[in-house]
């Protein structure tokens, strides 16, 4: 990605799901976002291609809303990074759910083990996300989802198996139900 547009597009996403104004790092995420920024989404379970999919869409709603007619192809065409799975996917959550989007980020972050990494949390970040990520991206958590995006109290099957779409179905159905 371009450096500046890449800058210009890591501020509308954590705009997103994060007070932009704020400036006390105990409650800032720049380094997490910036390092879930660089850690591109790979997938290996069938259709979660869709998730990548659901991602690179969020860069014609910046492209709108920041008024920027027109951008190289293949700045559009480069695959999808977590943070774009992860705010793309907070807003299925939304959609099927009625808490926001910005809710549903932060639950996933909280799943994922990371909410605690503002940016005065003192700690190899890039390593950290890359450990967390390698987890989700290569299905190690536990079979209940445990350690994934989506942990179940109760699962019905193999969560290390199951598309991340119908993992978030039933996270989503098992939390109405508490």
């Amino acid at each position: 990605m371009s450096k500046p547009l890449d800058e210009l597009y890591l501020v509308w996403l954590y705009s997103q799901v994060a007070n932009t104004r704020v400036k006390d790092s105990r409650k800032t995420y720049w380094d997490l976002m910036r390092a879930l920024f660089t850690t591109e989404f790979v997938w290996f379970v069938p259709n979660d291609d869709a998730r990548v999919d659901d991602g690179r869409e969020l860069r014609y709603q910046f492209l709108y809303d920041a008024e920027i007619p027109e951008v190289d192809p293949l700045w559009m065409d480069q695959g999808c990074s977590y943070l774009e799975m992860l705010v793309a996917l907070a807003r299925r959550c939304a959609f099927v759910n009625e808490r926001n989007p910005k809710y549903w980020f932060w639950e996933l972050i909280g799943n994922m083990g990371l909410s605690e990494c503002n940016d005065a949390y003192q700690v190899n970040l890039p390593a950290l996300v890359e450990e967390v990520t390698d987890q989700i991206t290569f299905r190690t958590y536990d079979i209940d989802g445990v350690g994934g995006l989506f942990p179940l109290k109760r699962p019905t099957k193999d969560q290390t198996k199951v598309e991340i779409w119908f993992q978030m179905q039933a996270y989503v159905m098992e939390r109405e139900r508490r």
